[in-house]
């Protein structure tokens, strides 16, 4: 297959961003419970090293809105070339950070994670703006959904690894180091598609920007930016606590020695992709802030399964469920975004993805302080999930009034 071929190009950005998002992000959530059962860390600490993790991830947004300024000046873009190099050392970041775990040395996983949370960011924004960008030039928009799919599966393939490895009776620090050996097969593979090169034609992401920008519709008024980006934050709260704490959360709510704990995570995994898919079939011409608003519910309701039916069946369905509207809410933000600020391009889309990144970061810190407050740990870890549900009703309450204020024909 082709190097320049729509479908290799869609499958490349799916495999960076299982590494990127299955590993660099989420190969924790999984791993916590050995880590807890090792005794290298406890819960508090695991919540630091997740909301490390969470602050790198924002690092890694904000410093992806300042670089085309940094490397070339005010007015700079992003164009394919850019992202194509984040991509590739991003990659290559997320497998040697993702090693330096293990290491002996719990002083330093902090810093390793937040690193890991820069190099997610930088690959995340890097791939959907390189892939998305080749894909139109392609004339294959409709492709694009597959990238969205690549999160989901690193989930599922992580959170089966850990499994297995749960049952083998490894430790945590054997994970990290299958889980690099991952990464790197991944960054391999992907290696020679990300060419750090304008294409042939010269029509790079900024000069297509740049050529395009008379033609644009004005943006839409600064309210309506500011209440998507603020909806878009409180996403990164709603789902964190789950994302986080999930298989933790069911090892204590079920019977010891059950097998479901560790097949909750690949669940929500493979809900993701799901989701990734099932948000492709929804025509365009829908309101995506009434789309995101019931995204936001589902996720809502998710959470509030594990609480009301804290049994098997209802942790494994709210898993599903809160996974398939999991990077369908990330496609119908930036989809949105594109829309409301055509001219501002990939800097509207770092902007949402850095306050996503400051709504994760208040995740993992209030479930510390709720669990220091609480009478018991279940009791700490339902009223996070109370909170984090609300967070998402609260975002769902904020599109729908979008919608109310600035109907669309």
């Amino acid at each position: 297959m082709p190097l320049t071929s729509p479908l290799l190009i869609a499958l490349a950005g799916m495999a960076a961003l299982a590494s990127a998002m299955g590993i660099g992000r989420f190969a924790f959530t999984p791993l916590l419970p050995m880590m807890l059962h090792d005794g290298v860390v406890d819960i508090a600490q695991g919540s630091w090293l997740a909301t490390a993790n969470y602050f790198g991830y924002l690092s890694g947004a904000l410093l992806y809105m300042a670089l085309p300024r940094l490397l070339h000046g005010p007015g700079a873009s992003h164009g394919l070339a850019l992202n194509a190099t984040l991509v590739r050392g991003g990659l290559v970041a997320t497998a040697l950070v993702t090693a330096a775990l293990l290491l002996p040395w719990p002083g330093s996983w902090a810093f390793w994670r937040l690193l890991a949370g820069v190099a997610s960011a930088l690959v995340f924004l890097g791939t959907v703006n390189w892939c998305l960008g080749r894909l139109a030039q392609l004339k294959a928009p409709a492709l694009g959904g597959l990238i969205f799919c690549g999160p989901g599966l690193g989930i599922v393939l992580t959170g089966l690894a850990a499994s297995a490895m749960v049952a083998a009776h490894w430790t945590a620090a054997a994970g990290w180091g299958l889980f690099a050996l991952l990464a790197c097969l991944l960054c391999a593979l992907v290696w020679r598609v990300f060419v750090p090169l304008a294409p042939a034609d010269g029509t790079g992401a900024g000069a297509t920007a740049a050529a395009a920008a008379a033609q644009l519709p004005a943006p839409t008024p600064l309210l309506e930016r500011s209440l998507l980006a603020l909806a878009y934050g409180l996403a990164g709260l709603g789902y964190i606590v789950t994302a986080t704490f999930l298989p933790v959360i069911a090892r204590a709510a079920l019977p010891p020695g059950s097998v479901w704990p560790d097949l909750f995570w690949p669940l929500f995994g493979l809900g993701v992709a799901l989701g990734a898919v099932l948000s492709t079939r929804i025509s365009p011409a829908r309101d995506r802030r009434v789309l995101l608003a019931l995204a936001y519910v589902l996720q809502a309701l998710a959470i509030a399964l594990g609480l009301l039916w804290p049994g098997r069946l209802g942790f494994a369905l709210g898993s599903l469920l809160l996974g398939i509207p999991f990077t369908a809410i990330t496609f119908f933000a930036l989809a949105e975004a594109r829309h409301q600020w055509p001219q501002a391009g990939a800097g509207f889309t770092g902007l949402l993805t850095a306050l996503y990144g400051i709504g994760q970061i208040a995740g993992p810190p209030m479930v510390a302080a709720l669990l220091a407050r609480a009478p018991s740990q279940a009791q700490g870890f339902d009223w996070a999930l109370g909170t984090a549900a609300g967070a998402l009703v609260l975002g769902a309450l904020v599109y729908l009034a979008m919608v109310l204020r600035w109907r669309r024909q």
